[in-house]
């Protein structure tokens, strides 16, 4: 019967960070539905983090073109999804939605991001600003449930690395973390990157820092970047007066997760690569600018966010170019933290002292 083990789609075109954190969502939909078939429609980019998650079925992407849209939307067709959750609700996914001729389909009904297309959807959840702004973004995914008749067993987020990419990766770092038995020896895992240029934290700061960690703790520092980074570490690489080990070799996302486990802490950017890192239980120090951490704070108790107070000043003259200071994006308040506050959160949340 549809009803014992429905056949879901679940849609959410982008970003990394995003598509880890449905992993709530999937969770209760599988507690609820054990025999249930469960596949996320994304875009091409983000399809790989799929594979991680063990309460996901499979993986479908967007047509790349215009001509590959005739044989997308057959596939639908032919999958016979029995409900659609649509995280975006835009004017390609509500079609996308209507056309899988799904018996249930819900979305989102923002206060703030009026509810489109509603002759595509049976179903949806309201959400206030003052809801939306003030929880966790997987709070805002879990409020989906409700419409298709799932309850919230659990706000878990997991992803499970594979054995294949965890051998991959050893020879990158070493001995394995479970075999270190020095109880003060400890790695560390810097990720300067991020998707807006505005959001870095100063090289010559991260250098500092990884300084201090090697001086000061004696902790072994690996710096890992995503692509079109490679100058941000040579730059880091180049303030800092004691060598950093740079992971050069191009990371698979899976690849990725997999060397997350083997560090006993990240330092990063609010990013994709923060919430991968809570999702395998690697402790994170993360860096915000004006982002609202609220709603986007790594999930789990082992972790640290550093903000400068909100609204921040603006740096003035100091800024590269101007600030736009309503948007996160825009805006350069991640560089009002100081290396010194950086150091002390990562060195109480390793637990050690100099």
């Amino acid at each position: 019967m549809a009803d014992a083990a429905p056949n879901i789609l679940v849609i959410r075109r982008r970003y990394l960070g995003d598509i880890v954190l449905l992993g709530s969502v999937l969770r209760n939909l599988r507690l609820h539905w054990p025999d249930s078939r469960l596949t996320v429609l994304t875009e091409p980019a983000y399809a790989d983090i799929l594979a991680l998650n063990p309460d996901v079925t499979g993986a479908l992407t967007f047509p790349r073109g215009a001509t590959s849209w005739p044989g997308f939307i057959r596939r639908l067709r032919r999958e016979r999804f029995t409900h659609v959750l649509d995280f975006d609700n835009t004017d390609r996914t509500a079609l996308v939605t209507r056309l899988t001729g799904a018996a249930v389909r819900v979305t989102f009904d923002r206060e703030t991001n009026p509810f489109r297309h509603r002759w595509a959807y049976t179903g949806h959840a309201p959400i206030t600003n003052a809801f939306y702004t003030s929880q966790h973004i997987t709070e805002t995914y879990l409020s989906l449930l409700a419409p298709v008749g799932v309850p919230v067993a659990t706000r878990e987020v997991r992803l499970v690395p594979r054995p294949s990419d965890l051998a991959a990766v050893q020879p990158l770092v070493g001995l394995p973390k479970a075999e270190i038995r020095n109880t003060k020896f400890r790695r560390v895992l810097v990720h300067p990157g991020s998707r807006s240029a505005f959001r870095l934290w100063p090289a010559e700061r991260f250098a500092a820092v990884c300084d201090r960690l090697q001086d000061e703790l004696g902790a072994q520092v690996f710096i890992v970047s995503g692509p079109g980074e490679a100058a941000l570490v040579k730059e880091i690489r180049a303030h800092a007066k004691i060598h950093v080990v740079a992971l050069e070799q191009r990371l698979t996302v899976g690849h990725f997760a997999s060397l997350l486990t083997q560090f006993d802490l990240l330092l990063c950017h609010d990013s994709g690569p923060m919430h991968i890192a809570a999702a395998v239980g690697t402790p994170v120090v993360a860096l915000f600018g004006s982002q609202n951490a609220a709603i986007w704070h790594p999930l789990g108790e082992r972790h640290t966010v550093l903000q400068t107070p909100l609204p921040c000043d603006c740096l003035g003259a100091d800024a590269p170019t101007p600030c736009v200071k309503t948007d996160s994006y825009r805006s350069y308040c991640v560089r009002k933290l100081d290396a010194d506050r950086v150091f002390a959160a990562l060195r109480d949340r390793l637990g050690l002292r100099p």
